[in-house]
């Protein structure tokens, strides 16, 4: 596939189906240079992609002024920008000069997050994105994390805010991201979304997405983007390691029987474990895009040779007859 190949969202919304997920630009657990982040998003435009995602929680800021920055020099129709709402950047009173590594990100504390799903903290959230990504035109905007804060707030509260937001033509899409089934799946039904960002619940090792989520959103129509589709790391190489963090502990005996089985079929077709880990999402008609990171440039070009490698049909086919994926 192209990087650049467009699916269409909305009749206000055509998402491409490769994108970048900015949290490396945010120091995610090692700091970078201004430099060497604007070497990655070059790359990661010279590459093709035009999708790019942020959100405030990401360096405290820092991805969302290093992306703009880099954005900025960029023909504002060429490209998708998505941020998050939920958390706002207030003063940190206890800042005694550490880092935010608490969070896994290697910039100052000096600034704390505070959850605000009121429609009005909404509304700051947003402001204060686009004032710090200097752009005025988000296109899309998902709410961050709701279940770490308080899911029936968020469905009776932020969810109706966002379609405000919406109506008055503020941004063009919305939706919800997360790591949590059940509260996607809750998201769905309970609002007009347009997409969701499933993180890591829909991958080539695992899909516990695809019992209720990915039918939520057939029956409302609503589009997903996957997001940590490399599993903490465990596909984004052909050499499965035993030691492999999965998510925040080790990996379970069970998925890494299954890791190295689905590494053994892909072999067999001559197809990188990586490449496969991006385009597997994509078989799902619910799919929209995938959202890839990366701290190096190189990481990107591959990343983005990756998907728009062809894979024989068989690969999915013997994978499913196998049990590793759903049929």
């Amino acid at each position: 596939m192209s990087v650049s190949e467009p699916a269409e969202v909305s009749a206000r919304l055509t998402l491409p189906r490769l994108g970048y997920g900015a949290a490396n630009v945010g120091n995610l657990f090692r700091a970078l240079s201004d430099e060497e982040s604007w070497g990655i998003l070059e790359a990661a435009w010279e590459s093709g992609i035009r999708y790019f995602d942020t959100a405030p929680h990401y360096g405290l800021g820092l991805s969302e002024r290093r992306l703009g920055a880099f954005l900025q020099t960029k023909p504002r129709d060429e490209y998708v920008l998505s941020t998050k709402v939920g958390r706002l950047l207030r003063p940190n009173p206890d800042h005694d000069g550490g880092l935010d590594t608490a969070n896994d990100f290697h910039v100052p504390d000096d600034l704390r997050r505070e959850w605000d799903f009121s429609a009005d903290g909404i509304r700051r959230s947003l402001d204060e994105s686009r004032e710090r990504l200097g752009i005025e035109r988000i296109d899309l905007v998902y709410l961050h994390d709701p279940e770490r804060h308080d899911l029936d707030l968020a469905l009776a509260e932020a969810l109706p805010a966002l379609e405000q937001v919406r109506a008055g033509g503020e941004v063009s899409a919305i939706g919800v991201g997360s790591m949590v089934s059940d509260a996607l799946a809750a998201s769905v039904r309970s609002a007009d979304l347009d997409l969701i960002m499933v993180a890591g619940r829909y991958t080539l090792l695992e899909q516990p997405a695809a019992e209720d989520v990915l039918p939520a959103c057939r029956e409302t129509g609503t589009g997903i983007v996957a997001a940590s589709v490399f599993n903490s790391g465990l596909l984004a190489s052909n050499e499965p390691r035993r030691d492999g963090r999965y998510e925040y502990g080790q990996l379970p005996d069970e998925l890494w029987e299954r890791l190295l089985r689905i590494a053994a079929v892909c072999a067999a077709h001559d197809v990188p474990v990586p490449a496969a880990a991006i385009q597997y999402p994509l078989q799902s008609d619910v799919v929209r895009s995938v959202v890839v990171g990366g701290s190096r440039a190189a990481q990107l070009r591959q990343n983005a040779e990756y998907a728009a490698r062809d894979i024989p049909s068989a690969l999915w086919e013997e994978l499913a007859a196998e049990g590793l994926i759903p049929a």
